[in-house]
């Protein structure tokens, strides 16, 4: 599979966002198919390499459920530096050459990780060509063909879940596809 869906949780909206987890998933957009998936955690450390932080953003996180909030807590979060490296492996070992990368805001979730990755001196793992926007396809199907499975799609999983918001906006493209495929 080409494309992937990347999600992040962060501390910040802005392109130098401390990220506290990525979450992935390689789709099929015309066969409507997932695939291998990525998780993982971020420790947060004072260390300017890891990011910015917003007060705004701290506080909306402190209004989320328990369960998206034991991000924060969670034994298994690793540095930065070495989940930037782990997602750098996980696209090597399963993506194609030309993998597409998809984020859910042309300015977020690429743009922040690709600016996480210059900050720790790693290659950004895709050219800057094959970012990819889902906001601009969920318009295209409202536009298009007047649905918006963002709406109209059950999420199974956890809101605020890096993998699983991924997982949910990769069955909203494909469902949004397969609606302009068929068309």
């Amino acid at each position: 599979m080409k494309h992937l869906m990347l999600d992040l949780e962060t501390l910040s909206t802005v392109p130098e966002a401390a990220i506290l987890s990525i979450g992935a998933v390689f789709f099929d957009p015309i066969n409507s198919l997932l695939g291998k998936e990525f998780y993982q955690i971020v420790v947060r450390t004072n260390s300017t390499l890891d990011g910015t932080v917003s007060d705004d953003t701290v506080k909306w996180w402190n209004s989320q459920s328990p369960e998206a909030n034991s991000i924060f807590t969670d034994p298994s979060a690793i540095s930065l530096r070495e989940a930037l490296v782990s997602f750098d492996s996980f696209i090597k070992n399963n993506g194609s050459e030309n993998i597409q990368v998809w984020g859910n805001g042309s300015g977020f979730d690429n743009v922040i990780l690709a600016s996480a990755y210059k900050r720790n001196g790693l290659k950004v793992p895709w050219n800057f060509r094959n970012d990819r926007d889902v906001r601009t396809v969920v318009e295209l199907g409202r536009c298009l063909r007047k649905i918006d499975p963002k709406e109209s799609l059950t999420m199974s999983g956890l809101a605020h879940n890096a993998l699983d918001d991924a997982k949910f906006q990769a069955q909203y493209v494909n469902s949004i596809f397969s609606a302009l495929k068929n068309s």
